[in-house]
């Protein structure tokens, strides 16, 4: 059942940014800024987390997750070191799936020679 869920989530969450890139004038980097920044926001104040809990990787996978990833993490290190948390919190939290990326884009680009579509 929990595949069910992440399925359905995940995919309302790339309906929705579908629709905007076929709908709207946003380019497709606002989008994903919107994204982030609109899982923050819902995670600040408190939607996105149950919203985590009942999709699994169909909520934490999108960008969405990431935002709600670097609030959650702003949060705790504000709970554990006060003001300075607000500074390293995202940092911290979001650390490992950054360097995941940079490590398997970097594996990509030595395995693989890029070309022009023309």
């Amino acid at each position: 059942m929990i595949y069910l869920k992440a399925f359905l989530v995940g995919g309302a969450l790339c309906l929705i940014g579908q629709l905007l890139l076929d709908k709207t004038a946003l380019t497709p980097a606002r989008i994903l800024v919107g994204y982030v920044t609109a899982g923050a926001v819902l995670s600040a104040v408190g939607l996105y987390g149950p919203l985590a809990d009942f999709a699994g990787a169909g909520a934490t996978v999108p960008l969405t997750g990431f935002g709600h990833a670097l609030a959650r993490g702003v949060r705790e290190a504000v709970d554990r070191t006060g003001a300075l948390g607000m500074l390293t919190g995202g940092l911290t939290a979001c650390a490992g799936g950054v360097t995941a990326a940079v490590f398997f884009a970097l594996l990509a680009a030595l395995l693989f020679s890029s070309r022009d579509k023309a």
